[in-house]
């Protein structure tokens, strides 16, 4: 098997995405409640800053400031996700495995939830001007991706959420 390794830099800002297994799946916002409370519950344990976050219907964009010294965004990341994948296993119904989502091809065969995928993708923000475009790249990822005509019109963002709260 072969080795995959994580730059770490602790107190770093990174740029990260993350994607459901199956593309074209609408599984986070249908699903955003229990999303943000894997959230939540993570950063509540393991804090950073978010500097920016954007849910799209099969993937994340986010960007993190690491606490000094810490580097362990992949913990956090791990945390995340089984937290939302447990979420969707349990329905209140005392059975597991409701959502259609859980079962994906061969790596349920192997024991994995099927819903992400293995991996995520990272970027370490290097300065003012790298940072300010993975913010815009986070503030037009639904534009981007077809889903609204302008960046402000998608509810399921960091950006949209600051100006609601700034607005009372």
């Amino acid at each position: 098997m072969s080795q995959y390794r994580r730059m770490r830099v602790p107190g770093g800002t990174v740029y990260f995405e993350v994607c459901l297994a199956q593309a074209g799946s609408d599984l986070l916002v249908r699903e955003v409640d229990a999303l943000r409370w894997a959230v939540g519950a993570t950063l509540r344990e393991r804090p950073v800053e978010v500097l920016a976050w954007v849910v799209l219907p099969d993937r994340m964009h986010a960007i993190w400031r690491l606490p000094e010294g810490d580097s362990d965004y992949a913990l956090r990341w791990g945390a995340i996700k089984g937290r939302f994948t447990a979420s969707l296993r349990d329905d209140g119904s005392g059975e597991s495995g409701q959502s259609p989502d859980l079962r994906i091809g061969e790596r349920v065969k192997r024991g994995e939830g099927g819903i992400w995928q293995k991996r995520f993708w990272e970027h370490h923000v290097r300065g003012a001007a790298d940072l300010e475009q993975h913010l815009d790249l986070c503030r037009q990822a639904p534009v981007v991706s077809g889903l609204v005509g302008r960046w402000d019109d998608w509810r399921y963002s960091s950006f949209v959420r600051g100006r609601m709260r700034a607005a009372g």
